[in-house]
């Protein structure tokens, strides 16, 4: 299979066309593993405009008089078996430079009049070629936030070159996304669609779901015109002059920086309480406030709002953080940006700016993907705590049962380590029980048992107990990789395994004392505070770390 790609960008291999173009062809080498390919990169060539003289039609038949590089051109167009033509949209149709090379292609056809079936327009001329076959690719992006209704001149001039639609076109609105790096999440998934079509055109063709997902807005219209306008880093004022003449006052780059990512706020994530985020990058000494709103967002340049968030921070390090290039929470762990004020905001930072990802700390798991539930473990234990205490025998048969029917949840959650560990504990010690040994020694027992285990996962080598079950909450399994995450994790996690450790101690006395059958009941007290701790501790110490304290 040959493949000829032409680059119709000034920009040759860093256009925002050519990456939509590079993932496409990926897909298809994944599908077609026996592909030669050959690229021209219009910025590269000497193609000359054609001079109208038709010596290719009389003269010399099939030879233009130009001596540059579409002599070339031509055999690579009649090499490959399908031609990708990678282009942004100029002016609602091709890059002049590339209408240049298409005009050109006048030597491939015959002087001849004639009619095809099925042509676009009044009159044809015949190819002095057989091209029958050979296929025809288009991709392009344009500014504009969608690349409907923008292609009419495009579709209009291959439709009479090919035939009507008989070509694939994949067109990308949005286009100048694809050079930001802050946006670098948002725009692998668009080019992963891409390369999912290349796979399939190799394979015969763009199956509809693979093409509706190519359709859909990177960014709604509001968010993407803002953060486009915010771009040029000038003024936005009505006429093509600033105030008494002038010419528009230019921004600083951090500024615009700042203003593209107040355009990525998601106004649905208003929670009724205007939110005033301040931005302070240290190494240029400006200050930014951006206002989070009902309506929208709104940048500040006075520092006249009150702050609900402060962050501290270098234009470099909160570059490479928005990028993905490190991790925000690694960043913050190494103090190399600080937080002061209402840390909720950067817990919830997703669900405010969407993939501007400075903090990628609170993300939801994927729907697909199976969640951890701590009640699978906990039950077991509070039965074998409970129940027993009230008869030995049927509370043991009991938590026996609890133990077997366990299993069958797990086909809606996904088990832990600690999930088997809880199973294998208590069966054990409810059959232990069940043999004739004593509550007094096996009730505590099950707690240091318990005790144990939480202790036993915070050594550095092993994830917290603790965090295999509200990494729910932080983007699944990926939360292991968030130190702060795994750091506030093994603390309590800790102090859990404490508890439990103090409680079997406490235990072993109290089954000794009148109220002995009360043992778990009054027990079950401390896991209550321990529980509200818990609960204050997750935003406090994420905050104390975040103001480098």
């Amino acid at each position: 299979m040959n493949i000829f790609v032409i680059n119709g960008s000034p920009k040759g291999a860093g256009s925002n066309s050519y990456r939509l173009t590079a993932a496409f062809l990926e897909g298809m080498k994944q599908t077609l593993p026996y592909i030669q390919t050959r690229e021209l990169f219009i910025s590269q060539t000497d193609i000359k405009p054609c001079r109208g003289c038709f010596s290719c039609w009389n003269r010399t038949p099939g030879q233009c008089q130009i001596q540059d590089d579409m002599q070339q051109v031509i055999q690579d167009l009649l090499w490959a078996d399908i031609t990708i033509w990678s282009f942004p949209l100029y002016y609602f149709t091709v890059p002049g430079s590339l209408k240049n090379l298409i005009d050109r292609q006048l030597p491939m056809l015959l002087p001849f009049m004639e009619e095809k079936e099925g042509q676009v327009g009044n009159g044809n001329h015949p190819s002095r070629y057989d091209m029958s076959g050979k296929r025809t690719v288009l991709i392009s992006t344009c500014g504009f936030y969608t690349a409907e209704g923008n292609y009419d001149g495009v579709y209009s001039l291959f439709d009479h070159l090919c035939g009507h639609r008989n070509y694939t076109a994949i067109f990308c609105g949005q286009g100048e996304l694809f050079r930001v790096p802050e946006l670098s999440a948002l725009t692998d998934g668009y080019l992963s669609h891409v390369k999912q079509a290349g796979r399939e055109y190799g394979n015969g063709g763009i199956s509809v779901e693979t093409q509706e997902l190519l359709k859909q807005l990177l960014l709604p219209r509001d968010i993407f015109e803002a953060c486009a306008d915010a771009s040029w880093g000038i003024e936005k004022c009505g006429g093509k002059t600033g105030e008494n003449g002038s010419a528009p006052k230019k921004e600083s780059d951090t500024l615009v920086f700042t203003r593209q990512m107040a355009a990525l706020y998601r106004k649905e994530s208003y929670s009724g309480k205007d939110i005033v985020l301040e931005m302070y990058y240290t190494d240029v000494d400006e200050r930014y406030q951006i206002l989070l709103g009902r309506d929208g967002s709104r940048v500040y340049t006075d520092g006249s709002l009150t702050a609900t968030t402060k962050i501290e921070t270098s234009v470099t390090v909160w570059r490479s953080i928005a990028a993905g290039e490190i991790r925000g929470d690694e960043a913050m762990m190494q103090g190399l940006y600080k937080v002061t004020g209402d840390f909720n905001l950067m817990l919830k930072w997703d669900s405010y700016f969407g993939s501007s990802r400075p903090q990628a700390e609170r993300e939801e798991a994927p729907p697909s993907q199976k969640s951890t539930n701590m009640n699978i473990m906990l039950i077991p234990w509070i039965v074998l705590w409970v129940v027993p205490a009230i008869h030995k025998q049927w509370g043991c048969l009991i938590s026996i049962g609890v133990c077997a029917l366990v299993p069958l949840i797990f086909y809606r959650n996904k088990k832990t380590v600690y999930d088997v560990l809880t199973n294998v504990l208590v069966t054990g010690i409810s059959i232990i029980m069940l043999a004739g040994a004593s509550e007094k020694w096996m009730l505590p027992l099950s707690y240091l048992s318990f005790g144990v285990m939480w202790l036993g996962s915070c050594f550095r080598k092993w994830t917290p107990l603790t965090a295999h079950y509200s990494k729910n909450s932080y983007g699944g399994d990926k939360a292991f990789k968030n130190p702060l995450f795994v750091k506030t994790n093994r603390i309590l996690t800790m102090l859990w395994g404490i508890l439990y450790l103090c409680t079997s101690v406490f235990t072993w006395f109290l089954m000794r004392t009148p109220v002995s059958s009360l043992a778990g009941l009054i027990n079950s007290v401390l896991p209550v505070f321990m529980g509200i701790f818990t609960a204050w501790f997750q935003k406090w110490y994420p905050a104390k770390v975040a103001a480098g304290k």
